[in-house]
C-alpha cells in the first residue's frame, strides 16, 4: 500500500457538512469534499490486509485496497478504472450506500474503519472532472435486442452491461423520467438529480434507448411484446408499501412515505403532478418506521418547515455498538443517527400505533399509541411484544407518513399478464444464480426478485443478471462478475 503505517498515523475524518440550520433551507447536497491532503491521508489508512474482508462486505466485490493505493499515489485514472470495473454507478453508491464494506473493514475491529464510501465518491467525481468518464461503445453489435423493464439501479446496471456486450437495449419506464428509486425515492439533498441525469445522458450516448411514460403490461399484448425482443429483464423493484390497517387509516393526513418524497422531488424540478398535495408545512408530523425512508421523510419535513417531527419505531432501540450477537465482519444492526436526525427529530422506540384519530371533517388530528416491551430470544433478537399496561396515550399530529418498507412488487398488469410465477413472499420467482423466470427468455433482477434491499445490491443483481442474459443470447459471456473482472476492448 501507499503508506504501510498510515492506519496508525491518521484518524478517520469525514468531509465537512453545512450546518443543519443552513442546509434545511434548500434541497441541495450539503456534504463537502476532502482537501487533497486529507483525501491522501484517508486513503493511507487502508491496511493492505492479508484478507481484505471489505471485498466480501461489498455486494459488488469492489477492489477497495487497490483503488485506495491508487488514490494515495494520485493515480486518478487508475483508481477510476479499478472502481468502475466492478461498479457501474459509484456516484450513486458513494452518496447513498450504507457502506457494508466499512463494516467489514479489518481496521474497524478496534479503530474507526477506512472512509471507503467517501473515497469512492471522490474517485468518480474527480474522474468526471478530469474527463476520464467517457461513453463506452461496443466495437461490434450482436444484433440481439433486450428489453429492460424498470429504470431503477438494477435496470440501469443491467442495461449498461448488456450494451457493453454489444446488444441493443431499450429501457422502459412508467414514470416521466428514468431513474426509478434514484429519481423519485431518494431526496435531492442526498442525491442531486443532476448526478443522475449526467449518468443517464452518458448511457444514451453509449446507445441505450430510454422509453418513458410507458407502463409495460398495462395496455400491451405481452405475447407480441416478447416477440419484439430476444430477452426481457424485469427490474421494476418492490413497489407495494407495507400498510398499517388500523382504525382511522382512511383519514386525510395519512400517507405513504414514497408518495410524499416523490412529490417533493417533482416540485424541485417543477414537474407537475395531479395528486392532492402532501406537505408538512406548519404541521406536527409523525413518521412511522425507523429506516432510511423514514429518515428521508424527516429531512424533507424539516425542509418544508414542519412545526415538529417525531419518528416512531415498533422495535427496541438498537445498541450503539456491536455486541456478542453482531460479530465483525457482519453488518451490525446498531443505532444509526442520520444527517436528517441531526436537523431535528424526536425518536421513539418500542411504540405501537393503535389508531388514527380525526376531526368532524375527516382530517387527522392525533394518533393513539401505547408502549410495548419485547421478549428477546437467546440470539438477542426481539421475537414477541406486549403492550405496557397504562401506557396508552394520544399525541396530536396533522400528518402521518408510513415508512414501514415494501412487501413485494406490483402483481397487477405486467406480472399477471406475463403469468410470472411468484415465490412465497410474493416476489418474482427466479432461478438462484441464473435469474431466469418460469417464462422463456424472461429474467428478473433486483428488488422484484430478492425483495426490498439496498441500491448496491440492486446494482449487483442487475450486473449478474446481465451476464446470464448475455450467456443466454450468445452462449457465453465476457461480462464481469464479482470474481472475474476482465479487460474489455471498447471504443471511447
Amino acid at each position: 500500500m501507499g503508506k504501510a503505517t498510515g492506519f496508525k498515523e491518521f484518524e478517520r475524518e469525514l468531509p465537512a457538512k453545512i450546518v443543519p440550520a443552513e442546509r434545511v433551507k434548500n434541497y441541495n447536497e450539503f456534504v463537502g469534499n476532502y482537501p487533497e491532503e486529507e483525501l491522501n491521508r484517508q486513503s493511507a489508512r487502508c491496511m493492505n490486509c492479508g484478507i481484505p474482508f471489505c471485498h466480501s462486505g461489498c455486494p459488488l466485490g469492489n477492489i477497495i485496497p487497490e483503488f485506495n493505493d491508487a488514490v494515495y499515489n494520485g493515480k486518478w485514472e487508475e483508481a477510476y478504472q479499478i472502481l468502475s470495473s466492478t461498479n457501474n454507478f459509484p456516484e450513486f453508491t458513494g452518496r447513498i450506500c450504507p457502506a457494508p464494506c466499512e463494516s467489514a473493514c479489518v481496521l474497524g475491529i478496534n479503530r474507526p474503519p477506512v472512509a471507503i464510501e467517501e473515497i469512492e465518491k471522490h474517485i468518480i467525481e474527480i474522474a468526471f472532472a478530469k474527463g476520464f468518464v467517457k461513453p463506452l461503445k461496443p466495437l461490434l453489435r450482436s444484433g440481439k435486442t433486450v428489453a429492460v423493464i424498470g429504470s431503477g439501479p438494477a435496470g440501469l446496471a443491467a442495461a449498461v452491461q448488456l450494451n457493453k456486450a454489444g446488444h441493443l437495449v431499450k429501457v422502459f419506464e412508467r414514470d416521466d423520467l428514468p431513474g426509478g428509486l434514484l429519481r423519485y425515492g431518494i431526496p435531492d439533498f442526498k442525491l442531486e438529480k443532476s448526478v443522475l441525469d449526467r449518468r443517464i445522458n452518458l448511457m444514451e450516448e453509449e446507445g441505450i434507448e430510454f422509453i418513458c411514460n410507458t407502463e409495460v403490461g398495462k395496455d400491451q399484448d405481452m405475447s407480441e411484446f416478447k416477440k419484439s425482443f430476444d430477452a426481457v429483464i424485469l427490474a421494476t423493484g418492490s413497489t407495494i408499501p407495507r400498510d398499517l390497517k388500523i382504525p382511522g387509516r382512511e383519514l386525510s393526513g395519512v400517507y405513504f412515505a414514497m408518495d410524499f418524497l416523490k412529490q417533493q422531488n417533482k416540485r424541485n424540478k417543477n414537474i407537475s403532478f395531479f395528486e392532492d398535495e402532501i406537505l408538512a408545512t406548519h404541521k406536527d408530523v409523525i413518521v412511522i418506521g425507523g429506516g432510511d425512508t423514514g429518515s428521508d421523510c424527516v429531512g424533507t419535513s424539516n425542509r418544508q418547515n414542519a412545526s415538529s417531527v417525531k419518528q416512531f419505531e415498533l422495535m427496541v432501540q438498537p445498541p450503539q455498538e456491536r455486541n456478542e450477537f453482531m460479530p465483525w465482519p457482519n453488518y451490525p444492526m446498531i443505532l444509526k443517527t442520520t444527517s436528517s436526525h441531526e436537523e431535528g427529530c424526536e425518536r421513539f422506540w418500542g411504540i405501537n400505533t393503535r389508531a388514527f384519530l380525526g376531526d368532524e371533517n375527516g382530517a387527522l388530528k392525533s394518533i393513539l399509541v401505547s408502549d410495548v416491551s419485547w421478549e428477546i430470544d437467546p440470539l438477542g433478537r426481539p421475537v414477541k411484544f406486549q403492550e405496557v399496561e397504562g401506557s396508552e396515550r394520544e399525541i396530536p399530529c396533522q400528518l402521518i407518513l408510513l415508512a414501514m418498507g415494501f412487501v413485494y412488487p406490483q402483481h397487477s398488469g405486467l406480472l399477471q399478464n406475463l403469468e410470472i410465477a411468484l415465490d412465497e413472499r410474493g416476489n418474482v420467482k427466479a432461478v438462484e444464480g441464473d435469474y431466469s423466470t418460469n417464462i422463456p427468455k424472461v429474467f428478473a433482477a433486483g428488488d422484484i426478485r430478492r425483495g426490498q434491499s439496498l441500491v448496491v445490491w440492486a446494482i449487483s443483481e442487475g450486473r449478474e443478471a446481465a451476464r446470464k442474459v448475455d450467456e443466454f443470447l450468445v452462449g457465453s459471456s465476457i461480462l464481469e462478475t464479482k470474481d472475474r473482472v476482465p479487460n474489455m476492448q471498447m471504443n471511447q
